[in-house]
């Protein structure tokens, strides 16, 4: 147990310190700099090239999804994700030491066999399908999807919109791409920052006043056009489509891509919104009230 405690201890005190670098020093891979630089780009592009031409710069909600960005981006890391990560690492090794085992030794393969544009390439499409399928779980089980609720509040789509979300998705996703990850290996924390800094842009793009679908690569990237039917309030099944991530590919395989019409000026949300808390504390509680 008190190795545990050490480990908990050791991984705030290093996000600590990782956050404050990051901010003091200008880095290539600097996450908050990077972040913020991209959220820049894309809110830059929405003014120049809005979709929605009547919708307001300081859209409504703004100023609550920065305050998810900061919170769920580097405050959530700091509380709760880089400690659990780490316990669960360590867990998982003290279970497979039991029975003579290591994590390598569990691998179904490994991408370093691969050149590294392979290996990454690899390791973006994996990550995201298992996104894709961890996306359709926040739809059809019921307390996810009181916990999916939040991002779906947004009734006014903009690139800040990405970053609404409930503190508990991020560990039902890390959670559910932990071991998938971990049978295949051969990765390392590079990857991961470019996979995850792709991911971001991906992300930002889809959710901004942006009229884009990428002419033919619509059929395998996810874009605004086809990711504001996501968002609609009215949809022609219970739970949704178009629960692409980064891809949209997995939508078309699958048959969950639906895109009736240009979807510009659809309404967001759905049905029960109006049960729903407006601020960042009720929003956080939603999901664990009766």
């Amino acid at each position: 147990m008190d190795k545990y405690i050490d480990l908990i201890i050791n991984s705030y005190k290093g996000y600590f310190n990782y956050l404050i670098s990051e901010i003091l020093y200008l880095k290539w891979d600097n996450y908050f700099y990077g972040l913020l630089a991209i959220s820049l780009v894309v809110w830059m592009l929405e003014i120049a090239f809005p979709w929605r031409k009547n919708q307001p710069i300081f859209r409504k909600d703004f100023w609550l999804d920065l305050f998810y960005l900061f919170f769920n981006f580097f405050i959530l890391n700091l509380i709760l994700l880089i400690a659990l990560s780490n316990v669960t690492a360590q867990f998982l090794n003290d279970i497979l030491s039991v029975f003579g085992l290591q994590l390598a030794s569990v691998q179904l393969f490994s991408l370093s066999q691969f050149s590294k544009p392979v290996s990454l390439f690899l390791f973006f499409i994996i990550s995201d399908f298992i996104q894709w399928n961890t996306h359709r779980l926040l739809h059809s089980i019921p307390f996810l999807w009181k916990v999916h609720k939040t991002h779906h509040s947004v009734k006014q789509m903009g690139f800040a919109a990405h970053f609404r979300y409930h503190w508990m998705e991020p560990i039902v996703y890390k959670s559910i791409m932990y071991l998938p990850l971990i049978l295949i290996g051969g990765f390392d924390l590079e990857d991961v920052f470019i996979v995850h800094f792709i991911s971001i842009a991906i992300g930002h793009l889809n959710h901004a006043n942006l009229g884009w679908d990428y002419g033919f690569l619509k059929y395998i990237v996810n874009n605004p056009k086809m990711h504001i039917w996501h968002h609609s309030k009215v949809l022609p099944n219970k739970y949704g489509n178009n629960f692409g991530i980064s891809l949209s590919i997995w939508d078309y395989i699958f048959k969950t891509n639906y895109i009736p019409n240009d979807g510009r000026d659809i309404e967001l949300g759905f049905k029960d919104e109006n049960e729903f808390p407006k601020d960042f504390i009720e929003q956080e509680l939603y999901p664990f009230k009766k």
